[in-house]
């Protein structure tokens, strides 16, 4: 190491080399004008390039500075200086004396979902405050993430990073960045946004829970292919952060969640912030399915949707049906499945609003009767047996006789662009913190002709495993109709044909 202890710019001389990547050598270096330790960056030496393609290599670490100094944040390394060595820029920074998270992880070493949680809450906080000023990382990973004193996370390495407005000063078709963490869009050489430092987050907390990276393949090139096509493989590890990773490496940006809504979500795993649901009156889907209480929610500070769009009432009626939690209804606690078959008697009607169809329909299966609602100006068939339950302004649910099955029809008016998007906001919002909840599906589809989303889950009561299912479809600006079944996990296979009778027999009246 020749360079150790010479002086760089006439005041940094170098004292230690901390760490070394393709682009560049950090130092450890004293200035001697301000008596301080600082790290300096400095560039290799590129013979085989052109004086051109040195030119865009110079001013890609000169830019580096400017968008790392117009981020000031305590979880964003500081930017002192930038000098010339050799002809070369050389960035002068705040020296922190930390490891990073790449050493920790070392030979696939993990975090519990907590720490992981905690040091999202670092990385996140920086991206706020970098995309806040219009700059993109578009190299987020372990590598170029600073584990520090006092618990100090730092996010740094702005060396790609992307200002608003800038040239991006690649040549077409060349890769910048990592690309085991690299976001799908990038990959097809789509234009990065917020979302994809997002998405390379969420990659980064994958890796910090599991010890490898979520699309990791023998070479690059199937990584990337990996990354652009493939599921992401099963989480063994995560915990409650299982679903805000999964949700973070969406393959379309416009399906992660905002930052915001990750921070909120990472804070509630990192401060262990879980509320059981009290066993007081039972709430829509009763029968044991363990609905979270309003005061046990994450707290939204924006609307979902936009000024208009129904978004309040949407989150209202959406949080209530929906929002899983550990506990359980005490009425159902004891309850067994008592019939496995579904039966064959007689149903009550709902006394306000649900009547016999009077409409010519389509013929019902075996063992169902048709029921109106005059409220939601829809019909749909109902299992014999099966009574009507919990009656909301938008929503009206009927139930099995072991009061251990549902089914609920809700209505949304106005609907938004498409179900997935509200889907999403209210898993990320209420239940990404619940570890008894898990994901299967969340996809859009069609139906009928309209924009449609389809979302099947599990959770548990107190006494056994749910599964659930909720078809949601409607063009925005109008109305948006969802169908929603929630059974015994262990009786599924007898419950589901249910939700396609349902689905298959729905229609509007109105």
């Amino acid at each position: 190491m020749s360079d150790e202890g010479r002086l760089v710019a006439g005041r940094y001389r170098l004292t230690e080399r901390i760490g070394r990547g393709g682009m560049g050598t950090v130092w450890r270096a004293d200035d001697e004008v301000l008596a301080r330790q600082v790290a300096l960056k400095q560039i290799h030496a590129r013979p085989q390039l052109s004086d051109d393609e040195l030119a865009t290599l110079y001013e890609r670490t000169r830019r580096e500075a400017r968008s790392a100094a117009r981020v000031v944040h305590p979880n964003v390394v500081v930017v002192h200086d930038v000098v010339e060595d050799d002809g070369r820029p050389c960035i002068v920074m705040e020296y922190v004396p930390a490891t990073t998270l790449a050493d920790v992880l070392d030979g696939g070493r993990t975090l519990p979902p907590e720490e992981a949680a905690r040091i999202g809450l670092g990385m996140i906080a920086a991206l706020r405050a970098a995309h806040a000023a219009g700059v993109l990382h578009r190299d987020v990973k372990p590598g170029n993430v600073l584990l520090g004193p006092g618990d100090r996370v730092v996010l740094t390495d702005f060396g790609i990073a992307l200002t608003a407005g800038s040239s991006t000063l690649t040549q077409t078709g060349q890769m910048v960045g990592s690309i085991p963490y690299m976001a799908p869009e990038r990959l097809r050489g789509l234009t990065p946004g917020p979302a994809s430092d997002l998405w390379s987050l969420g990659a980064t907390l994958y890796q910090a829970v599991e010890g490898r990276p979520p699309f990791r393949r023998d070479t690059a090139m199937e990584t990337a292919y990996a990354i652009v096509t493939d599921p992401v493989e099963p989480m063994r590890h995560a915990g409650p952060l299982e679903p805000l990773v999964q949700l973070l490496l969406a393959k379309d940006p416009a399906d992660r969640p905002s930052a915001e809504r990750t921070e909120r979500a990472l804070l509630a795993t990192w401060s262990g912030a879980v509320t059981e649901a009290p066993t007081a009156a039972p709430q829509p889907h009763g029968p044991e399915s363990a609905q979270l209480p309003v005061s046990a929610q994450l707290p939204v500070s924006a609307p979902l949707s936009a000024p208009g769009s129904g978004g309040r009432r949407r989150r209202r009626a959406r949080r209530g049906r929906l929002a899983l939690a550990a506990g359980a209804v005490a009425l159902a606690a004891a309850a067994t499945v008592t019939a496995l078959t579904l039966p064959h008697t007689p149903a009550k009607e709902h006394p306000a609003t649900a009547k016999a169809s009077t409409t010519p329909a389509p013929a019902l299966p075996r063992g169902y009767h048709r029921v109106t609602d005059t409220a939601l100006g829809v019909s749909f068939p109902v299992p014999d047996g099966w009574t009507a339950g919990t009656r909301a302004t938008d929503e009206v649910t009927y139930k099995d006789p072991t009061g251990l099955a549902g089914v609920t029809i809700g209505m949304v008016e106005p609907a938004g662009a498409n179900p997935i998007t509200h889907f999403t906001d209210i898993e990320t919002n209420t239940e990404v913190n619940y570890p008894t909840y898990r994901r299967l599906r969340l996809q859009r589809t069609a139906f009928r002709g309209q924009p449609a989303a389809i979302w099947e889950f599990t959770f548990r009561g107190r006494a056994r495993v749910f599964r659930a299912i909720d078809l949601g479809y409607g063009r925005e600006g109008g109305r948006e109709y969802d169908i929603y079944l929630s059974a015994p996990d262990a009786a599924w296979n007898t419950y589901r044909p249910v939700f396609d009778n349902v689905r298959d027999g729905f229609r509007t009246t109105g």
